[in-house]
């Protein structure tokens, strides 16, 4: 009987060490399991039957820690999982001889079993050398790279980013998984300076690119601990057979995989591996893929490491977790995700909200590893903090042999799709839901005034009642023996509710009268502090004020901007923001809302509505009224819909908004009116002080207006000047109001000579020269009068379209404009009347069909009134989403119009 059972275990041992059909883990449970920090997961093993034909690896115990090897090999191994892949070492140190110009190094996998998988990096460290890969199989060259060295200066430059990029260091990379390596070094010509001029050539394999260092080209030899984690993944073959369906059908004795899944692979042979629904059990084994969930632990497991304590269904050891993924590992007091080189420590076990807190312990190491996915299979990154969920560990159904008893079971989703369940002790209960009774029914009764009465606890829930009252255990609630006490209880609950209905009702329309008389009295200081009573005077009293100039209700513009609505806003500029809003009568108006409550803001916004109240003019923006019953005035415009003359000249030119000289004749013409009639025809003489491109707007016909006149100022009949505080903007100021603070009409001039510049050369008053330098555009323009090179400055299209005659006419106006003393510039009405003239020669030139050519060409006032009518009703009733998308010659959006004279500083 002895000599049978000698056989008998002499045959097994026999059989599995030949490659015989998977073992279980209960026939290996005297094989080895760990050689220093690396656990031995079957096919590998040490020692006779522990091991698959072709997969033995050895230990060696002479070295600290000891190190684990494959087969009789110098590959160090450095971890091993059940998947079957292989965390390999390999690293080279190549001395250079002197006279010997070629070096070969080769490998190859012991029995044929593992592919080096094609996202592994081989890196070459030296100089003056040409690298060359090839198949180990067939001898093709499959990878070639050279690496060369200059002085340190220039290789530190080169080499800064890390990246080995020839320069000292080059790379390979394999193509397809080979099952070894042939690579020869061949030493070229190439002078290398010191210090690298004796240096040896390093190589090694690594899963990611190397970073790339001088000290470890400087250096006499390289290993891990100089490169980091120089290390290469390798996959495991099955490589007696060449598929999974010739093993299945000709060596079914010798079939890896007759408890997991077969795997054909690339390069011949085959692989195993457990299904998806199991877990990350070992697939070279006889059922370990479907390990079941365990409810029960076994009894005097350690539940704390350090401070952090491990509920159930995570454990620490054997038979204490319910599936080897919740099984978590004790080092230093630390709770780890798998053993040593793990990268995350647990911190928190929270069962109730179903989530695992874990702390990256290297910033530096990457965090995408198989420790992870092995255990957990996902993450989700939560500050700096990574958050595992319980549902995400995969509580799934499938698993099975569990269900939630007194507590709940929560379905877990990501995104859209199940992935699986956990569960929740339900409302009065309280402990761990994923043991047996694990949920307890919380006593409330014995918490501290938890209830004002006499308590009753019951399973999952408890009833307080008062003194007096009695509990009926059948319904569960509190109940008086007495009738009277009940009808008693019902009159005064009805009787209180009641009048709770009614002080509420009370209290809601008391609070409203308040807020609505708090708000008057708060709209009316408003009005007061934005000097309103003034305004008042000035528009009731004043003969020069149109009738049409109102003071609107606060209430009233509410309701035209559907309550100052974000989708109301067409605009920001420095000092507020712009609202399009519908009056009562259906006038579309622009609201302009300033966002600083200062003194000077408020005395520039009564300025402006006294002097816009007293113009009538075609060329000047039309004010509505204003509102002073807010923290902010408010001002109520004309909508003027197609922006601004420095939009029109300085913005995009590729969407075919060019300005004929013709147009450009004209807006100058219509703005020069429009100061001429505010210098010398109003009811008072007014000053601008701001005249810029950005002020000049164009309506729906392109028609002018000038707008801005918040830094306006009104003089007295008699007065031709007047000393007061320098605004402006840089670009247009008037040198000499600049440095006099005299502001007297040829200000303005100053600054319209500037527009005249700015129509004639299409560029802006400050602007990059081709140096790269900012110029200023009136000593430049003014530059090009005295050098006679006045053509080379001006737009090209003025160039094409305006006679010589016509462009020094206008350069002549500019320049008197621009003159240095403002007493020798002309007046703004002798300007107009120039403009009238040169615009009558021009028509007239247009109808004898001059050369120019203008009959082939549309002008803007034509070309574009019909197309920004078009898109400005698209846009009104919702057709055009994206007007500023659109191939139609309009050159911005509506929005834009009423901030321009806004967005350049004072």
């Amino acid at each position: 009987m002895q000599l049978v059972l000698i056989w008998s275990i002499t045959s097994t041992i026999m059989l599995v060490a030949s490659g015989a059909r998977p073992p279980s883990a209960a026939s290996l449970a005297h094989c080895p399991k760990t050689c220093g920090n690396v656990s031995i997961w079957y096919p590998f093993g040490i020692g006779p039957g522990c091991f698959r034909q072709g997969f033995e690896v050895t230990c060696n115990r002479t070295t600290k820690p000891w190190k684990l090897f494959l087969g009789n090999t110098t590959t160090q191994v450095t971890g091993l999982y059940p998947s079957g892949t292989v965390l390999a070492s390999f690293v080279y140190n190549i001395p250079m001889a002197p006279g010997v110009s070629t070096y070969n190094l080769s490998w190859q996998s012991p029995g044929r079993n593992l592919n080096i998988e094609s996202y592994n990096y081989f890196a070459f460290l030296g100089c003056g050398i040409e690298v060359y890969l090839f198949h180990p199989a067939t001898g093709d060259l499959v990878g070639h790279c050279t690496s060369k060295c200059s002085s340190m200066a220039a290789m530190l430059i080169a080499t800064g980013g890390g990246s080995c990029n020839g320069m000292g260091c080059c790379t390979v990379t394999f193509p397809v998984p080979f099952r070894g390596f042939r690579v020869t070094i061949i030493k070229n010509n190439d002078k290398v300076p010191q210090p690298f001029s004796h240096i040896t050539v390093k190589a090694f394999l690594s899963f990611r690119p190397y970073k790339f260092s001088i000290m470890d080209l400087l250096s006499d030899t390289i290993n891990a601990s100089i490169v980091g984690s120089s290390w290469a993944y390798l996959s495991t073959v099955i490589a007696d057979e060449p598929n999974c369906k010739r093993a299945q059908l000709d060596n079914k004795a010798q079939y890896a995989c007759s408890s997991s899944n077969c795997m054909d692979v690339q390069n011949g042979g085959y692989s195993c591996a457990c299904s998806r629904n199991f877990d990350g059990g070992n697939p070279y084994l006889l059922d370990d893929c479907k390990q079941e969930y365990n409810p029960t632990p076994k009894a005097n497991c350690s539940r704390s490491c350090g401070s952090t304590y491990i509920p159930f269904p995570f454990g620490l050891e054997p038979g204490c977790f319910a599936k080897r993924r919740f099984q978590l590992y004790c080092t230093s007091n630390r709770t780890l995700i798998a053993k040593p080189p793990a990268k995350y420590e647990v911190t928190n076990i929270s069962l109730d909200e179903g989530l695992m807190y874990v702390n990256k312990l290297s910033e530096s190491e990457d965090a995408n590893t198989n420790y992870l996915s092995i255990y957990y299979g996902g993450s989700d990154y939560f500050g700096q903090q990574l958050i595992y969920g319980l549902e995400k560990s995969g509580l799934s159904e499938e698993y099975g042999a569990w269900s939630c008893i007194n507590s709940e079971c929560l379905g877990v989703t990501h995104g859209t799709i199940y992935i699986g369940y956990r569960c929740k002790c339900s409302p009065g209960f309280e402990g761990n839901p994923y043991i047996q009774n694990g949920c307890t029914d919380i006593d409330e009764c014995l918490i501290p005034n938890y209830c004002n009465g006499i308590c009753y606890n019951f399973l999952g829930s408890y009833s307080c009642c008062p003194h007096g009252v009695s509990f009926d255990p059948v319904r569960r609630q509190c109940t008086s023996s007495k009738r009277q006490n009940i009808l008693l209880g019902t009159a005064v609950g009805i009787s209180s509710g009641f009048g709770v209905l009614l002080f509420t009702l009370a209290a809601i329309v008391l609070v409203k009268r308040w807020k609505r008389g708090s708000q008057k009295k708060i709209r009316r200081a408003y009005f007061r502090k934005n000097k309103g009573l003034l305004l008042e005077q000035l528009i009731s009293s004043s003969e020069s004020v149109t009738h049409n100039t109102r003071i609107f209700s606060l209430e009233e513009l509410e309701k035209a901007t559907s309550n100052f609505d974000t989708t109301r806003i067409i605009g920001h500029g420095g000092h507020g923001t712009v609202y399009k809003g519908i009056l009562s009568d259906q006038r579309v108006v622009a609201i302009k809302r300033s966002k600083i409550v200062e003194q000077s803001e408020i005395d520039q916004f009564v300025n402006e509505v006294a002097i816009l109240s007293q113009i009538i003019h075609r060329n000047v923006v039309k004010l509505f009224g204003c509102c002073l019953e807010s923290e902010v005035p408010l001002l109520v415009y004309e909508f003027i819909s197609n922006g601004t003359l420095h939009d029109l000249l300085h913005g995009n030119l590729s969407a075919k908004c060019w300005l004929t000289w013709e147009d450009r004749i004209r807006i100058a013409l219509e703005a020069a009116g429009a100061l001429a009639y505010l210098h010398s025809s109003a009811a008072m003489p007014i000053f601008h002080r701001d005249v810029k491109s950005t002020n000049i707007l164009l309506d729906d016909a392109f028609t002018t207006k000038v707008s801005d006149f918040g830094a306006s100022r009104s003089i007295s009949i008699d007065q031709s000047r007047v000393v007061t505080a320098v605004q402006g903007t840089f670009g247009y100021l008037d040198p000499e109001y600049y440095y006099t603070g005299l502001l007297t009409e040829k200000s303005d001039v100053y600054s319209f000579g500037v527009i005249l510049v700015e129509l004639l050369t299409r560029k802006k008053p400050i602007f990059l020269n081709c140096l790269g330098e900012k110029q200023n555009l009136h000593h430049y323009f003014l530059q090009a009068l005295r050098d006679k090179t006045t053509m080379d400055v001006v737009d090209s299209q003025v160039v094409l379209e305006a006679s010589q005659g016509e462009i020094d006419e206008i350069a002549l106006v500019a320049e008197m404009c621009l003159r240095t003393k403002g007493e020798t510039r002309p007046k703004m009405k002798e300007v107009e009347l120039r403009l009238q003239l040169l615009k009558a020669n021009i028509s007239k030139t247009c109808k004898k069909g001059s050369k120019r050519g203008r009959e082939t060409k549309q002008s803007l006032s034509s070309e574009y009134r019909s197309t920004s009518l078009t898109m400005t009703k698209g846009a009104e009733i919702g057709l055009v989403a994206n007007p500023s998308s659109q191939a139609v010659s309009r050159c911005y959006t509506m929005e834009q119009e009423m901030i321009h004279s806004a967005e350049f500083p004072r």
